[in-house]
């Protein structure tokens, strides 16, 4: 209990400073990544024990010269908790086909994954009889993504201009005769099968996977999100559950400073080490002390 106390001291007095200079920071960009995951949290006041309640991950884009990621806890999946973390950030961001999304204000333009696409082409094809996998419909649609991801890999550290232009004559005429295909293939497949369900989930998140088109920085799918959240996944099956909101919240807090500093290079002891012992001293004399300690003014390698 008293270990607990001191980590919830520290994350609130030092940390969550730094994590509130990177959050301004983040928003200023103008291509981010979003994901969630659930998380069981105890003492959430008004939810039982066995409730989900969620962290949210948000994060810069291949673009950005100092990366930024920030984990969030919230005690639901509503969409106002991206809006409201979101709150002074016009731009695209890349998300999963979770409606929340796309309830976002105007000037948030959703990219949709099209790793989520493919799976859902994978497992049609997975839920047919080994002997009639050969040849199958989905199959079809699996090449399709197939050939938009070889096509991204060739044209991989191309200038972003460049890159928009090789999309747009390269990868554009693929994603017409994919929806061409698609489209005839719903009229004749049963919506409650495997491959109806991914027609649909192609038909439903077009206009969000097509946006990739229209700028070089983007990407076509949200892994650099998933990557961003599994330390989380896996830490949590470790320690299962958070007991209240506050210890919640500090261990985003936490999480956040060191995948942020795991992007931008740095050992992440060293940069907490770093952190706890100047921030004593530079409050007493800086105003902007938490600024000057992220990640990307550390000489702590």
């Amino acid at each position: 209990q008293v270990m607990s106390h001191w980590l919830l001291r520290a994350a609130e007095d030092w940390l969550a400073p730094i994590y509130q200079e990177l959050h301004k920071e983040l928003v200023r960009r103008e291509v981010l990544h979003g994901d969630e995951t659930t998380l069981q949290v105890l003492k959430e006041p008004g939810k039982s024990a066995q409730s989900k309640s969620y962290m949210w991950l948000y994060r810069t884009g291949g673009d950005a010269e100092h990366p930024i990621v920030l984990y969030d806890y919230r005690p639901d999946r509503k969409a106002k908790n991206a809006e409201e973390f979101l709150e002074g950030f016009s731009g695209y961001l890349h998300a999963d086909g979770y409606q929340g999304y796309h309830k976002l204000r105007p000037d948030i333009r959703v990219v949709g994954c099209w790793a989520h696409a493919r799976r859902k082409f994978d497992e049609a094809v997975k839920s047919l009889p080994q002997k009639e996998q050969a040849g199958c419909t989905a199959l079809e649609g699996q090449a399709f993504c197939t050939k938009l991801f070889s096509i991204e890999k060739d044209i991989q550290g191309l200038p972003f201009e460049e890159k928009r232009k090789q999309r747009q004559s390269r990868a554009k005429p693929v994603l017409n005769a994919l929806f061409s295909w698609a489209e005839e293939k719903r009229k004749v497949t049963p919506p409650k099968s495997a491959l109806g369900k991914a027609l649909h989930y192609l038909k439903e998140q077009w206009p969000y996977l097509v946006r990739y088109l229209e700028d070089g920085r983007l990407e076509m799918s949200n892994n650099r999100a998933e990557r961003s959240i599994k330390p989380f996944v896996m830490g949590r099956k470790n320690w299962l559950f958070a007991n209240t909101p506050a210890g919640a919240q500090a261990s985003a807090v936490i999480y956040s400073l060191i995948e942020t500093a795991k992007e931008t290079g740095l050992d992440p002891y060293k940069y907490l080490l770093w952190v706890l012992r100047e921030a004593p001293k530079l409050f007493e004399t800086d105003r902007e002390w938490a600024k000057k300690l992220t990640p990307e003014h550390c000489t702590q390698h």
